[in-house]
């Protein structure tokens, strides 16, 4: 069966489509629930108009049904609390320095 933190670590393979950051980096993730084979992502995006919406969810769905033991894959998409540039984590900032932003 798997963890959060099996979901956790596969979610840190989905890049924003923008930068080099995982979307978990970036704060994307606000929650992680494991009941069975069912996983359920809490998430937001960086804009209420992001064109790569669908995209990541694809992207998200695809890494997590990877893991062993799931079934289905729920993305919940909340906008409260708004997502801001202080979600981002010490390693997101680094990578996004790195590449000039930040």
């Amino acid at each position: 069966m798997p963890t959060e933190a099996h979901i956790r670590d596969a979610l840190r393979t989905v890049t924003d489509p923008e930068y080099p950051v995982s979307i978990a980096d970036l704060g994307m993730i606000y929650g992680v629930a494991v009941h069975g084979g069912t996983v359920t992502i809490t998430m937001t995006f960086t804009s209420i108009g992001c064109p790569a919406m669908d995209m990541i969810g694809e992207d998200i769905e695809h890494a997590i049904r990877g893991l062993p033991g799931v079934d289905q894959v729920h993305i919940d998409v909340v906008w409260n609390p708004p997502w801001t540039k202080e979600r981002i984590s010490d390693r997101g900032r680094k990578v996004l320095a790195a590449h000039g932003v930040v």
